[in-house]
């Protein structure tokens, strides 16, 4: 993926609004093929950190869906993914904390 684009993603995934948040994680989600390793790792260590910060569970379910998708890369070892032990699993509903858990798991 170009720069631009990628850096287009990555300030897009962290907007001040949820909404925002969510389709860019669904952007990320969409290039999967594209990104070089840098890229992927990059992508899925900055939306590790958006998701243990995030308060909407809809645009947490596309962050973490988006992380699963960059996982299936092979570019994204569980050190990328650390930000996601900050999140309560208690608090989130079940299925998201079962996305949470099988990430931290690899």
């Amino acid at each position: 993926m170009k720069s631009h684009d990628f850096i287009d993603i990555a300030r897009m995934i962290l907007e001040a609004d949820a909404q925002a948040r969510e389709r860019a994680a669904d952007e990320a989600s969409d290039h999967v093929g594209a990104y070089t390793s840098a890229q992927a790792s990059a992508l899925a260590t900055l939306l590790a950190a958006t998701a243990a910060s995030e308060r909407e569970s809809s645009a947490l379910e596309a962050e973490l869906h988006a992380i699963i998708e960059l996982t299936s890369t092979g570019h994204v070892d569980l050190d990328h993914l650390s930000p996601l032990r900050e999140i309560t699993l208690g608090d989130l509903p079940p299925q998201l904390r079962d996305y949470v858990s099988d990430l931290l798991e690899g």
